[in-house]
């Protein structure tokens, strides 16, 4: 059994000092209270009962007084933080749990790195109660990588929340919600010497990487963090703000910390990390609109535990409208989702989707925005509390556009009745019998009586193995599972925007890396099995005078792949997107290869590009024939994705194809691009 240590940082009460531009870090109400919470959950007999003795807790109470009630050496200065990280990771063995809690301002400061950062880089920090004098530092993004990084090298398993921003500034009304975070950047000269490890240390594991080569993009939360082997949960996005207040009318909490204290209340046995985000992001994204709270890193961890659950990925409610009688899916035209589609609703934490008895209500949906749907609630079981974040299955699509029809070219009239009533019974509305000559798929038999299926041409389908007997068991139906999910795979490959006018543009390129012998004439490149491949990915938008967050693009990359999977393979790990800048680009380098037993492939990378925050995880589909359970640990394309995306490559371009939408009057909620990439033997 392993050992679960925790450190909390709580900070209320901040030392005035103005900054150079006149702003300043305010004292705030709910960090403290946001610790002693998370350290009544930890302590509590009937849950963790974490001994005292494997609890390190620093904070700074406001009393309104010149100076916090807490002894001096409890207070949260960079000199004890430091220490604190370092006696955690001390106590420890190898395979131990640590939990790291941090709530009070984010910030940002003209970087002490740049060469490391550019010397217009900016550090992303913790902010400590002290920090009034020019004389006091923050404790920065690179010092935080490197002690996070010296527990993974010990063997622990870390979880990380911060519940702070780096963006701020006043709230609007008087509605109660306060910021946790200053729109500035910090310009104090501060000193420069680093109490966590030598500047030749901290370089060297912030590059990571013998080549020298530097992380060149921040993670959609703004942190530098890049979790590899630990899960970390942020407040919001880096463009957005954290909020503490007063949820229950009495005491003001930070947003992320109360929802996520009040999920692991609730959470059974097999909870993972994903799904208490899941419940956090639809709780708090549903009362603040500008606060996202993102999961990166393991997100399929059970929480405080080692086994990893396979995740079910469903859509969550946003938000449910009892007096409507409707719920808001966070699932919209970008998906693929049209009027009249069905979901059955779960309780949140369902693992099992396969239990129509567990279902507690039926919905239909009667709007569709870009990345959002309304739906009515048709059936409803009042015994159990439909809520944000429960999780919406999809039954069936009514998406004509979406819908594939499938000619049956059977001479047998039985089993063409067979077929006609498994189509009819069992395709979920994504197939159905051609009546006409248009077809999308055609069925036939071939000389040893096995299923053959065509496309519109009559050229049969590659990759269908192994072919299924007619006189095998279940064949018919097996055969009707096979055309569902061609025909899911096909709508995610025909997913796209019905009007591509716009501001809003995107660019992707793909091409080899230096020394590859891809090849080709015309067209997309030729790779071969080994061939290193980057693909570009640009938000072409200018900044513009006022950098509009509107021009913002949140990136996902799914691998429509030969096998008929489809995977996210970019962000990796638990992450559903990532923020991309106006005249920005992403570069993500990989390794092309060969299914087993195939001489040839032909993927297509589809790059999702959205205004609003959304998931496309729940489009994910398994390999062929293969369980509905998506496997996050497959990635078709990248071997190690986590230390080979963002590589900073340089490589001749080849002239690959690139999709660049126009210029209009208004921007666009969500587009999407795509290349192919063609691997053969």
């Amino acid at each position: 059994m392993s050992e679960i240590y925790a450190l909390l940082i709580g900070i209320d009460f901040y030392f005035g000092h103005t900054l150079p531009d006149g702003s300043f870090y305010p004292s705030l109400g709910g960090c403290v209270r946001d610790i002693r919470h998370v350290e009544t959950y930890l302590t509590d007999p009937a849950r963790l009962n974490l001994p005292h003795d494997h609890l390190l807790m620093l904070t700074s109470s406001d009393n309104r007084g010149a100076a916090p009630p807490e002894p001096a050496e409890q207070w949260p200065t960079y000199e004890n933080i430091v220490a604190k990280f370092k006696e955690l990771t001390a106590k420890a063995e190898p395979g131990d749990q640590l939990y790291i809690h941090y709530s009070g301002h984010g910030g940002r400061a003209t970087t002490l790195y740049p060469d490391l950062k550019s010397e217009t880089g900016v550090d992303e920090a913790l902010v400590p109660l002290d920090i009034g004098s020019p004389q006091s530092r923050y404790l920065r993004d690179v010092e935080l990588y490197y002690l996070i990084q010296e527990m993974m090298k010990k063997q622990l398993r870390v979880t990380v929340v911060f519940d702070c921003c780096h963006s701020g500034g006043s709230t609007r009304g008087r509605g109660g919600a306060v910021k946790r975070g200053i729109s500035t950047v910090d310009t104090t000269v501060r000193p420069g010497e680093s109490l966590v490890a030598s500047p030749a240390e901290l370089a060297a594991a912030w590059t990571g990487d013998p080549a020298g080569r530097t992380r060149g993009a921040k993670s959609a939360s703004g942190w530098l963090l890049e979790p590899k082997g630990y899960t970390f949960f942020a407040a919001c996005r880096a463009s957005e703000s954290s909020f503490e207040y007063p949820f229950n009318g009495r005491e003001s909490n930070g947003a992320l910390t109360y929802w996520m204290l009040d999920t692991l209340r609730q959470a059974g046995p097999n909870f993972t990390y994903k799904m208490v985000h899941d419940r956090i992001l639809a709780k708090v994204h549903g009362q603040f609109e500008q606060q996202t709270p993102l999961l990166q890193g393991e997100g399929d961890l059970r929480v405080f535990g080692s086994e990893r659950i396979p995740p079910h990925y469903a859509v969550p409610l946003l938000q449910v409208d009892s007096a409507g009688n409707r719920v808001r899916l966070n699932a919209g035209e970008a998906h693929g989702i049209d009027a009249g589609v069905q979901f059955a609703i779960f309780a949140h934490g369902t693992v099992d989707f396969s239990r129509d008895a567990e279902r507690i209500a039926l919905v239909e949906v009667t709007q569709v925005n870009a990345t959002d749907a309304w739906a009515k609630i048709l059936e409803r079981n009042d015994q159990v509390a439909l809520e944000a974040g429960a999780q919406a299955l999809l039954l069936h699509s009514a998406n004509l556009r979406m819908q594939r029809h499938v000619a049956l070219i059977v001479d047998d009239d039985t089993l063409r009745q067979q077929l006609e009533t498994a189509i009819a019974t069992q395709g979920k509305g994504f197939v159905t019998v051609a009546t006409d000559n248009q077809s999308d798929f055609q069925v036939a038999l071939t000389a040893a009586r096995a299923f053959d299926v065509w496309d519109p041409a009559g050229t049969p389908i590659p990759n269908l193995r192994p072919a299924i007997g007619i006189d095998e068991p279940n064949a018919v139906d097996r055969l009707v599972q096979r055309l569902v999910h061609l025909a899911k795979y096909q709508s995610v490959r025909d997913l796209a925007p019905p009007d591509l006018q716009g501001a809003q543009k995107l660019e992707v390129k793909l091409a080899a890396v230096a020394n590859s012998t891809a090849n080709g004439t015309g067209g997309a490149p030729l790779f071969r099995p080994g061939d290193q491949v980057k693909m570009v990915i640009k938000n072409t938008q200018p900044a513009g005078a006022a950098n509009d967050p509107r021009r913002i693009l949140n990136i996902t990359v799914l691998d429509l792949a030969s096998d008929w999977s489809v995977t996210q393979i970019y962000p990796a790990e638990s992450a559903d997107f990532e923020p991309l800048d106006p005249e920005k680009t992403i570069e993500l380098e990989f390794e092309a290869y060969l299914p087993d037993g195939s001489s040839e492939s032909l993927d297509t990378l589809k790059v999702f590009a959205t205004q609003a925050t959304t998931t496309f995880r729940w489009l994910e589909l398994p390999a062929l024939d293969q369980p509905t359970t998506h496997d996050t640990q497959k990635r078709s394309l990248i071997s190690d994705p986590l230390e080979q995306l963002l590589a900073a490559v340089t490589a001749e371009e080849t002239t690959t194809r690139a999709i660049r939408l126009t210029s209009g009057p208004q921007i666009p909620s969500w587009t999407v691009a795509q290349v192919e990439l063609q691997v053969k033997a």
